[in-house]
């Protein structure tokens, strides 16, 4: 599919997977719209070539904004959901039963979020003009490979990240008629700005339990798995995992 000359929405584009994917498709010739909270945005480093727009992705009307903006100019033609967050409780803890509230607002975020982005981007795909075979767009979304090896304390964010890849196939087949495909990256163990802060021991035991390659993942390894996907034209509803072999233990 055509990046050059379109415009892209990235959600999270301020700093990680999201940062990383943004760079990824300003490099084929998309001009960037990055969403992301005001907070987040603040801290991104400025660049010409990307649009930033302070969104919420679980607030419909800043989402109907950020799409009306990416539409505006050029034809808007790929979408990346990296917006997530990921907390940790355990359904029975020291503290009592899981914050309700918590697992709540993890699927209205990475879930109820994704979606909402995907389904008002794809209403502005719809209507763009038809490229070869009909193709007007693609959507990339992100779970993870907790939303098939959660491990403990991870119920609500396996639960989030399930629901993005359950909902992978059937967007997909909605959207096939108006010439957008959907697709998903279940990532595993990615170096990003989240394992910062945490000690070189602890990050080099988890690099170990990877079979191959024994190390963690980069963001730009994420985007460039995203830009592939996107520019092969014949691969639709499909969820990839990027992992190295990994399988996660329980704890």
């Amino acid at each position: 599919m055509q990046v050059k000359d379109t415009a892209a929405i990235v959600t999270g584009g301020a700093s990680g997977l999201g940062a990383a994917t943004a760079a990824a498709l300003i490099a084929k010739g998309a001009h960037v719209y990055a969403l992301d909270l005001a907070s987040a945005i603040d801290k991104a480093p400025g660049d010409e070539r990307i649009t930033y727009v302070p969104t919420d992705v679980t607030d419909e009307g800043q989402v109907r904004e950020a799409v009306r903006q990416a539409s505006a100019t050029l034809p808007l033609r790929t979408v990346v959901n990296c917006a997530g967050i990921g907390p940790s409780a355990r359904i029975l803890g020291r503290k009592g039963v899981h914050d309700l509230a918590l697992y709540a607002k993890v699927v209205q975020v990475n879930l109820v979020g994704t979606f909402t982005v995907l389904a008002l981007a794809a209403e502005a795909i719809a209507q763009t003009e038809p490229l070869e075979h009909g193709q007007r767009g693609v959507v990339v979304n992100t779970a993870s490979i907790a939303a098939f090896d959660g491990q403990i304390g991870q119920v609500a964010y396996s639960s989030s990240k399930g629901g993005v890849v359950g909902m992978t196939l059937p967007a997909a087949r909605d959207l096939a008629q108006f010439g957008i495909r959907v697709n998903t990256v279940a990532p595993g163990i990615v170096d990003t700005p989240m394992l910062a802060t945490v000690s070189e021991e602890f990050r080099a035991g988890l690099a170990a339990g990877v079979p191959f390659p024994q190390r963690l993942a980069a963001p730009e390894e994420y985007a460039q798995l995203v830009t592939m996907i996107v520019e092969h034209d014949y691969l639709n509803g499909e969820t990839i995992r990027m992992d190295g072999a990994l399988r996660m233990a329980p704890r």
